[in-house]
């Protein structure tokens, strides 16, 4: 009786034992799905972060946690005093894991592989209280989901590194082409892009857009142009994108890519040689302030009448020669980028000019100044700037002297001989003209803002109003002229040449001419 008591009892006990057992293995099992799939979350997209798992450890374990690399740099978490030789050790792959006592405090140490040359982390965790099996557990696989995380990482900052990479290079073109380096700008793009280049004209688009959604629109612009462009993210303007295009279908492209975008807009120009690419961009980007005025968003420079195709090409090369021969003494790599520096310093401000070319602004304006000491003029006239600017973007666009030209052929013809044809005339009358209707008699006010050097304040004094409304009648001239002026650049000196045309206006001192003829510089 008694035995099969024992016998019972122990048999009971036995079962009560795995009972007990399987009791206990089910709750750890349940307490480890727990911390397990809060660990999982961290794996999620919106919770790829190293320190917020090092904050869920150290809360999850009841312990101080630190993630240092080989050299004892701090990754994420909380600094804690660790044995050099030790970390090195894990670090290096010599031991995977450690646990020692420290101050009273019990220590694990564990390898975090990194991918790449970086040496691996060491994971460092103290607590008070012994490690038990589920702290173990979770600073084991807390481990494995850090590798995850940083190798997560790095392929992401790769992947940037590439991007940035790529834009740079392609920043890098933009700019050789800008000081007309085409040979250059071809040696750099066949490695990427080959045959992106083998060409000898192109057009320039400019897409505006707003800067939050930039980098969006230029990825569009890459797949709409089929990766066969030049795509630019605008080292000046937050909110540009420059397109280069080579092929013909590239316009279509851009104009059924930007046609409905909400507050986007695209400029176009002419085909150029890609010598004149810092043309090009000009004449987008004077585009671009048309294509605001209008329903489809879109507009090409082409589209309108240039002043220097009116004039008679030999006259117009001949002079170009003379305004420009100052410089013609100057190195041809010097003269080069002395020319491309000033047709773009003229176009836009010293420190756009300076993004674009990648240089500081205090070299664009010693460039400047240069020329300007050459040319013996000044810069801050309206005139001047109008009249050099259309002798830089004529010596390029006339390559090739026309028949009969050279520097004393035409009748060596000053600018007001070039604005004095009637086609030119005529051209001008039709453009100030559109301004007749308004009674605020808006020409009066730009006439008087053009002779001041574009500053309204002065120009305010001499007409006997604010200053605002000056500025006011000058921005409600841009929509009727379609031109952008406040900005400046070709718009505004199309609208110069305009009133020198017509006579409204002095001509302005400019080297380069007989002695005694009316365009002969003035010295002081």
């Amino acid at each position: 009786m008694a035995g099969r008591e024992d016998g019972t009892g122990q048999r009971a006990g036995g079962a009560a034992g795995r009972a007990g057992w399987a009791a206990g293995r089910a709750g750890w099992a349940a307490g480890r799905a727990g911390w397990a799939e809060e660990l999982l979350d961290h794996l999620r997209p919106a919770g790829r972060d190293p320190e917020r798992v090092l904050a869920w450890l150290s809360g999850a374990a009841d312990a101080a946690v630190s993630l240092q690399d080989g050299t004892g740099r701090l990754l994420a978490g909380t600094r804690l005093p660790l044995d050099p030789a030790l970390a090195a050790d894990i670090s290096g792959g010599r031991i995977a894991s450690a646990a020692l006592e420290d101050a009273g405090r019990q220590v694990r140490l564990v390898r975090v592989a990194r991918p790449g040359p970086a040496s691996a982390a060491v994971l460092a965790v103290a607590r008070g209280a012994a490690f038990d099996r589920r702290t173990s557990d979770i600073v084991t696989h807390t481990a494995q989901v850090l590798e995850l995380l940083l190798a997560g990482h790095e392929s992401v900052a790769a992947g940037h590194r590439l991007r940035r990479a790529t834009s740079d290079l392609r920043l890098a073109i933009l700019q050789l082409l800008m000081v007309e380096d085409t040979v250059s700008a071809r040696r750099v793009a066949a490695g990427l892009w080959p045959g992106l280049l083998d060409t000898d004209t192109a057009c320039v688009y400019v897409v505006e857009t707003g800067p939050g959604d930039r980098d969006r629109r230029a990825e569009e612009c890459v797949s709409a142009t089929a990766e066969r462009a030049l795509v630019v993210r605008c080292p000046a303007m937050d909110g540009h994108v420059i397109v280069l295009a080579p092929r013909d279908s590239a316009g279509p492209e851009l104009r059924s890519f930007v046609g409905g975008l909400p507050g986007v807009f695209l400029g176009g120009s002419a085909r150029q040689g890609l010598a004149r690419t810092a043309t090009a961009y000009g004449q987008a980007v004077s585009a671009l302030a048309v294509a605001r005025f209008r329903p489809e968003q879109t507009a090409v420079y082409a589209e309108r009448t240039r002043p220097e195709l009116l004039m008679e090409p030999a006259a117009l090369y001949g002079w170009t020669a003379r305004v420009l021969s100052p410089l013609d003494a100057l190195p041809h790599h010097t003269r080069a980028e002395l020319l491309a520096t000033t047709r773009l310093g003229l176009e836009f401000t010293a420190v756009n000019t300076a993004k674009i070319l990648g240089v500081s602004r205090n070299t664009v304006r010693a460039r400047m100044d240069r020329v300007e000491g050459l040319l013996r003029t000044d810069f801050a006239d309206l005139t001047v700037r109008a009249a050099v600017h259309l002798a830089l973007n004529s010596q390029v666009g006339l390559a090739e002297p026309p028949a009969g030209a050279g520097p004393d052929g035409a009748g060596a013809a000053g600018l007001t001989d070039l604005l004095s044809g009637p086609p030119l005339r005529t051209w001008a009358g039709d453009l100030l003209g559109r301004l007749d209707p308004d009674a605020r008699d808006l020409r009066r006010t730009l006439r008087t803002w053009i002779a001041v050097g574009g500053n309204a304040e002065r120009a305010a004094e001499r007409l006997g109003m604010h200053a605002q409304t000056v500025r006011e009648h000058v921005r409600s001239a841009e929509p009727v002229l379609e031109r952008q002026l406040l900005a400046g650049g070709s718009d505004l000196y199309e609208v110069v040449l305009a009133h020198l045309a017509e006579g409204t206006l002095g001509g302005p001192p400019l080297p380069g001419t007989k002695p005694g003829h009316p365009d002969s510089p003035v010295h002081g």
